[in-house]
């Protein structure tokens, strides 16, 4: 394994500090141990900080919000700001009055809930960024980390303790886990039975990288399809799921208009599959949707990381003819993605159907696969999962 005690160093950084320069809030949302605070902190080195997290400041937040501002005149960072949500009214008030660039720095890791408060009291003056768990590309590049195969990196998953701090993922999962458990989901929703709700979050993970069946789910569970619909928005708004939506544009008539269930970290989901070690995942039924699962995640975080929008969908027919990755650009760019190793000219057989039933010129498409050499074959691009970044920088300079 491989770790190191020096800050990490985020993409983001550049991004966020332009940001403050520009609107009078920035607020920073992702995961709850993503990074946020260290983040901040990192970027703002001379703002004052508070902790919402703090009873004692809690209380006082939530008891005398304006006291609790006045006692900090200049430019502030509040972390967990989703805890007493009714202070963003008072904000806004100041930073209306003030008209001060980089005023607040808002923190908080509860997704829909917060963008919904701040919907409501700051549109206009905040600029939303989120910060998921730390990139292939950040430990790679930033920190020249780099390991030997996609099992060990989907088994570890990319939360910063487990490389900043040395936790091992088999400490770090269980008591992550019992955390969100805990707190966040009490905080989110007041669901009595956590035991039917962790196991809930089990069959979802057993559930990585398919098509999101809410009643086959709700089945299994033991609940009603409605509370299922529920728990999902909950693992949802407090980043633990994403659904990636089919593309909308309608080549054929049979699509498949349900979305497909990814986690924001893998290691999170291997420990949720009771995988213990890496060398289980080389067998595992789940393999191959893990592996999708951490390349998919890499064009999310790299766009997140550039303060954009989500441009991500696959595409799928009711004949099970499916494209991994579509990416929206002016003309679409589809990606497969497959586990093996070895390259195969199977891997592109989704090639010319594509092409035929997109009717697209100049069609763009390119595979991600698990070996280690990128190549080019019959006019496709081939690329390595470790070699990500020559994609990145392809689409960039396409779209600049």
């Amino acid at each position: 394994m491989y770790y190191f005690c020096l800050m990490i160093k985020r993409q983001i950084s550049n991004k966020l500090l332009q940001l403050s320069k520009k609107f009078r809030v920035v607020t920073i949302t992702g995961p709850r141990q993503s990074g946020k605070t260290t983040l901040a902190k990192a970027v703002f080195s001379e703002y004052d900080y508070v902790s919402l997290e703090n009873l004692d400041t809690r209380l006082l937040a939530q008891e005398d919000p304006r006291g609790f501002l006045q006692s900090h005149p200049g430019l502030c960072i509040i972390d967990e700001i989703q805890l007493v949500p009714e202070l963003l009214s008072y904000i806004q008030t100041i930073v209306d009055k003030e008209n001060v660039k980089g005023r607040f720095i808002l923190t908080g890791s509860q997704n829909l809930l917060l963008l919904e408060k701040i919907t409501q009291s700051l549109a206009g003056r905040t600029a939303l960024i989120k910060l998921l768990p730390l990139s292939q590309l950040e430990l790679s590049k930033l920190h020249d980390i780099n390991f030997p195969d996609y099992e060990e990196i989907i088994y570890q998953g990319f939360y910063p303790a487990i490389y900043a701090d040395e936790i091992p993922p088999e400490d770090f999962y269980p008591a992550y886990v019992e955390t969100y458990v805990q707190r966040d989901v009490r905080q989110i929703q007041n669901i009595r039975n956590l035991t039917t709700f962790t196991s809930f979050i089990k069959l979802c993970a057993g559930r990585t990288g398919q098509i999101l069946d809410y009643s086959s789910l709700a089945s299994d569970a033991g609940i009603s399809v409605n509370t299922a619909k529920d728990w999902i928005s909950v693992l949802e708004t407090s980043y633990i799921i994403f659904l990636l939506q089919p593309y909308y544009k309608n080549f054929s008539k049979r699509l498949i208009k349900s979305p497909k269930l990814y986690f924001y970290d893998t290691g999170l989901a291997s420990y949720l599959l009771n995988i213990r070690d890496k060398t289980q995942l080389s067998t595992h039924y789940l393999k191959g949707s893990l592996f999708e699962n951490i390349v998919i995640l890499e064009f999310l975080k790299y766009r997140f990381n550039q303060g954009l929008q989500s441009d991500i969908f696959f595409w799928r027919d009711n004949k099970k003819n499916e494209i991994d990755c579509i990416l929206d650009k002016i003309e679409p760019i589809a990606i497969e993605i497959k586990s093996g190793k070895t390259f195969t000219k199977d891997f592109l057989k989704m090639r010319k159907y594509w092409q035929n039933i997109s009717a697209i010129e100049n069609n763009d498409f390119s595979l991600i696969y698990g070996g280690d050499e990128s190549f080019s074959f019959q006019g496709t691009n081939i690329y390595s999962w470790k070699d990500l970044n020559t994609l990145f920088t392809k689409l960039e300079n396409q779209t600049n």
